[in-house]
């Protein structure tokens, strides 16, 4: 797989904490950089998904109003 490199500035008791943690892992500072970024991406990339998911229901009309999301709610948890 190809890489491109990135740079970026962080505090140095991030660096530090980097450092340490790549040390104890034996892994190096950039493959557990990678992974962090890869990691904020995805999560960032599916909140994004999920609020265009969202904004194109209300967009369709595909909402439920305050109260019936909240009889819902309360529904939950009672059996019968």
């Amino acid at each position: 797989m190809s890489s491109t490199l990135v740079s970026a500035r962080v505090p140095d008791n991030l660096a530090k904490r980097l450092d340490d943690l790549a040390k104890t892992m034996h892994r190096s500072k950039s493959f557990l950089a990678a992974q962090a970024i890869e990691e904020f991406v995805d999560l960032q990339e599916y909140h994004v998904q999920a609020i265009k998911e969202g904004i194109a229901a209300v967009e369709r009309g595909d909402v439920v109003s305050h109260e019936q999301a909240v009889a819902v709610l309360k529904s939950w948890g009672k059996r019968g």
